[in-house]
């Protein structure tokens, strides 16, 4: 199979409840994590889409290995070994904050080696898709997506770079001599604001972290700034204003669906701000949806949304 779109990363087991934990008993199953949440997004933006990880043997893997055929991406590129599958447990308590207990430390998906990337295929995907999170998850899962990176962009791909700074999983320096590493082979980067603009260059300001990022390398820079919008630094210094959501219900996966749907509307054709847009659009239908991929937009959805507020 030839792929529009390959992202790699460590897809989750979600176990979910309505109760803080340290109350909760009952818990709903789901599947989540990052690089889950944007490959069924870039394959309901119409890629077609590859994810590269390993999982477990468990049948719970097997679950949601079924969950992502399901929902449009090709598992061949998924490697199954003996060991446990990436999990987290989700609670709330009555205010309706989050809590997270992850379960990840030594999981299948942290054993990523670059010779897990078939050279073959993804050299032949037209754009991939690279977190920070799988970078911090071990050497070899940094030296896995370096790898990609690097495999993708001399073929002449679109490589396209989300840091997702995870303080649990890594420390500001560490992102940021990654983030300089990797910068001279991304086509587009994708950090947001404040967040990880702090993080890897100590700026809260977008357009000083736009310049920031493209003086590193990478080609163009999109900074996400929540309720202030996108700001994308190609040829030109653009914002793209927020586009306001039917429901909010929950964020968990809103990144996450804006990074695949403007990843995958690259990899088709669509110029870079038309593929902001409509990764905009998708993350903010996102938001009506419990979970990561409680609710994902179809192409039509995402494209009549936004036109509604063009």
């Amino acid at each position: 199979m030839s792929y529009d779109v390959v992202i790699i990363g460590e897809p989750l087991l979600e176990f979910s409840a309505a109760q803080p934990l340290t109350q909760a008993t009952t818990f709903k199953l789901s599947f989540s994590g990052d690089a889950l949440n944007a490959a069924v997004a870039a394959a309901a933006a119409g890629a077609k889409v590859g994810l590269l990880t390993r999982l477990g043997k468990d049948e719970l893997a097997d679950r949601l290995v079924a969950f992502l055929a399901a929902h449009g991406v090709d598992t061949s590129l998924v490697r199954r070994e003996p060991g446990q599958t990436g999990a987290y447990v989700l609670g709330a308590d009555p205010g309706g904050t989050r809590e997270f207990a992850y379960l990840r430390a030594g999981s299948a998906a942290t054993r990523l080696q670059p010779s897990d990337v078939d050279e073959a295929k993804v050299a032949k995907a037209r754009a991939v898709l690279l977190g920070g999170i799988a970078v911090a998850l071990s050497l070899s899962c940094a030296a896995t997506v370096l790898h990609a990176a690097q495999t993708v962009r001399a073929a002449g791909g679109t490589v396209v770079y989300d840091p997702n700074y995870r303080g649990r999983l890594t420390t500001p320096g560490a992102a940021a001599e990654f983030f300089r590493t990797i910068a001279p082979h991304a086509s587009v980067v994708i950090p947001s604001s404040p967040a990880d603009t702090e993080s890897l260059f100590g700026l809260t300001d977008p357009a000083a972290a736009a310049t920031a990022a493209r003086e590193l390398g990478a080609a163009a820079a999109v900074i996400t700034c929540g309720t202030d919008g996108v700001l994308v630094s190609a040829d030109d210094l653009t914002r793209v204003p927020v586009i306001p959501a039917r429901s909010i219900v929950d964020s968990t996966g809103a990144g996450d669906s804006f990074a695949g749907t403007l990843t995958a509307r690259l990899a088709l054709g669509d110029d870079l701000l038309t593929a902001v847009r409509l990764g905009a659009s998708a993350a903010s239908l996102s938001l009506g949806g419990q979970g990561g991929t409680g609710y994902v937009p179809t192409l039509a959805e995402t494209r009549a949304h936004l036109a509604a507020f063009s």
